[in-house]
Formats: C-alpha cells, sequence, structure tokens
C-alpha cells in the first residue's frame, strides 16, 4: 500500500514539476534556473510541514516521499549549477547553489515552523 501512495504523489508531484518549471522560466530571460529553484524552496516548504505537523505514515508517503520527492529536483539543480560554471556563468553558478540551499532549508524550517504553530 506504501508503494502505491508514493506512486500517486509522485504522478502528482513530477507533472506539476514540470509545469511549473516552464510557466516560471518562460516568464523570466535569463539564464538563471528560477523555475527549479521555485519548485525546490515550494516543495522544502510543503516537506517541512509535513513533518512539522506530524503526519501519520500514509500521509508521510503521499505527500512527503511521492509527491514532495517528484515535486522538488535537487538533481537538476546540481546539473544546472555544473551546466552555469561550465558556461563560464560561475557568478550565476554560485548564486544558484547559495541561494538554493539556504532559501531551501529556510522554506522547510519555516514550514515546520508554521505546522507546529498551527496544531498546537
Amino acid at each position: 500500500m506504501t508503494v502505491l501512495l508514493i506512486a500517486l504523489g509522485a504522478a502528482l508531484g513530477a507533472p506539476l514539476r514540470y509545469l511549473t518549471d516552464r510557466a516560471v522560466q518562460a516568464r523570466h530571460h535569463s539564464r538563471f534556473p528560477w523555475g527549479t529553484l521555485t519548485v525546490n524552496v515550494v516543495g522544502s516548504l510543503l516537506l517541512g510541514a509535513v513533518v512539522g505537523v506530524p503526519a501519520g505514515p500514509a500521509v508521510t508517503a503521499l505527500v512527503g516521499t511521492g509527491f514532495c520527492g517528484a515535486l522538488t529536483t535537487w538533481s537538476t539543480f546540481g546539473y544546472e549549477t555544473v551546466r552555469l560554471a561550465r558556461a563560464g556563468d560561475r557568478r550565476y553558478a554560485l548564486a544558484n547553489a547559495l541561494v538554493s540551499v539556504v532559501a531551501g532549508l529556510g522554506a522547510a524550517t519555516l514550514g515546520f515552523a508554521l505546522a507546529r504553530t498551527l496544531t498546537g
């Protein structure tokens, strides 16, 4: 059953990641990967909230592992950072690495704190 919940969450998260990435990136005429940054920060916020509730194993599998796992794309973050560095855009690469890690951790912390506050 857990595997099915993870698959269902991933089936929703992956297309949403793609659509969000494309929509955000289309609004920015820059080599900086704004779309990837957006999905990673939003997914980190949501995962922090799921952990902060705390959610049961079924919700954690569906939303945490499945949905957030497919929505976020840290492998693409790594690839895009290396791509920027190799293309000579070292400032963008460094900014991407720093902003992604700091914003992702900050969003997860915020999601956790909000969930704890709202659930008492």
